[in-house]
């Protein structure tokens, strides 16, 4: 007689099917890391933003007080000392380069400074290092937070650069937004980039060197004072070596940039500005992050 097998009594209790456990990919866990850090910066200069603002202003605000207010006030002449129009003319020039001498800063001082101090003795970086995503994303979020920081910087400094001037010495300001937008956040980028590179080349005992070999030479050849295209006169043999020189400096970009943005003044030409600029903030990015990778590791 032929049985027939049964199929064994399921228990009620027992579920019908087992549903899997979402899980995040490697890349959205990275992106979730790399959110977090960024937004971890950005608390954190939410909570000294007096001594961020302090820190920001400070140098534009004496610059810009003692080149058109003290300077005019007393007869010392700025602009060449040919009266009122050269004067304005001068403070047409100055303030854009207050921007970008503003921008540069914050991001050595977002970046660089912050680097030098977390490689040191301590070794704070290794506590940033342990989050879910690799080391050049930790290095990306240092840079991105500071390239918002100097955003903010920019946004502070140009009205107070704008309206601290003596009668006379006003400013010729136009801005022009479209350059504005997609200027001031490359040139951020790109200096916080340099500040990357910056901050895995120099040891803490060496920020002095930093500052006097690196930090200097780039303000006082970066057109902070005066325009790119003014420097022709200055030759040998008929070569314009000055003008030509200054062009490895990534703040003359940035300067004439800010000059484009916020004035009608004459100024490098932008389809110059923009393609220089994105390869310097590429090739700062290169070496800082294996730079970062490499001062990790050791």
């Amino acid at each position: 007689m032929a049985t027939t097998a049964s199929a064994p009594p399921t228990s009620p209790s027992a579920p019908h099917h087992i549903s899997a456990v979402p899980t995040r990919t490697k890349m959205a866990a990275s992106r979730t890391a790399l959110w977090a850090l960024i937004v971890r910066d950005l608390v954190v200069m939410k909570k000294n933003f007096g001594e961020f603002v302090g820190r920001v202003i400070i140098q534009p605000f004496l610059l810009v007080f003692v080149f058109l207010y003290v300077f005019p006030r007393i007869g010392q002449g700025v602009g060449g000392g040919r009266g009122v129009a050269a004067e304005a003319a001068f403070a047409t020039v100055l303030v854009p380069g207050v921007v970008a001498i503003s921008i540069m800063f914050q991001g050595i001082q977002a970046v660089a400074m912050q680097l030098s101090s977390e490689f040191g003795f301590t070794r704070e970086i290794e506590d940033r290092v342990q989050a879910p995503c690799p080391i050049w994303l930790v290095a990306m979020a240092k840079v991105l937070s500071g390239a918002v920081q100097g955003i903010i910087a920019a946004a502070i400094v140009f009205p107070i650069a704008a309206v601290i001037h003596a009668r006379g010495a006003e400013a010729h300001l136009h801005i022009h937004w479209l350059v504005v937008l997609t200027l001031v956040p490359l040139a951020s980028v790109a200096m916080t980039s340099l500040g990357l590179l910056l901050g895995t080349k120099f040891e803490p005992r060496n920020i002095g060197l930093m500052f006097g070999f690196v930090v200097l030479p780039l303000t006082f050849l970066g057109g902070t004072y005066y325009q790119w295209t003014k420097l022709a006169p200055v030759q040998v043999a008929h070569i314009h070596w000055l003008q030509i020189l200054v062009l490895i400096n990534p703040l003359i970009y940035v300067a004439e940039g800010m000059r484009a943005a916020f004035t009608d003044a004459p100024h490098m030409h932008l389809y110059v500005i923009y393609p220089v600029l994105t390869a310097f903030c590429a090739g700062f990015l290169f070496f800082g992050l294996k730079g970062f990778r490499k001062r990790v590791l050791s």
